[in-house]
């Protein structure tokens, strides 16, 4: 597009003026500005996932992990209120080691695998609460 310096700096400023005060309108939006952004650690031997107040969330993500042990230990401390929630986990041969719900405590640890990067599958579906949930190698 081939304009002016004037007419390029003015569309600059209207278009920063309209950014900045919006469109005029005080009420909030109907839906939140971000979509649902899980708070993720993800360090060798140490995962850890958690998401507070959510609501109406539909969700399906693989994680890759680094595990040097041949087990984990899986903590939980959620608060799901409806909606569905699963955690999967396979070793790095794609074996399934663990599944389960998100539920409010427990420390349950995996059946045996195979060290390497593991795959931490996280499930949800329609799903309101606070998750947590964190994973170590044992």
């Amino acid at each position: 597009m081939n304009c002016t310096k004037s007419l390029c700096s003015l569309m600059l400023v209207t278009l920063l003026a309209v950014a900045l005060t919006g469109c005029g309108s005080d009420s909030k939006p109907s839906a939140p500005l971000s979509a649902f952004q899980p708070e993720i650690v993800n360090n060798p031997d140490n995962f850890s996932f958690q998401a507070t107040g959510t609501e109406n969330v539909t969700y399906s993500r693989d994680y890759t992990w680094s595990n040097s042990g041949t087990q984990a230990s899986i903590n939980h401390s959620s608060a799901v209120d409806s909606g569905t929630t699963l955690i999967t986990l396979f070793d790095a041969n794609g074996t399934q080691v663990y599944q389960s719900n998100m539920l409010a405590s427990g420390t349950p640890s995996s059946s045996a695998g195979v060290a390497g990067n593991w795959t931490i599958r996280v499930n949800l579906s329609n799903c309101y609460g606070t998750l947590n949930f964190s994973v170590q190698m044992l």
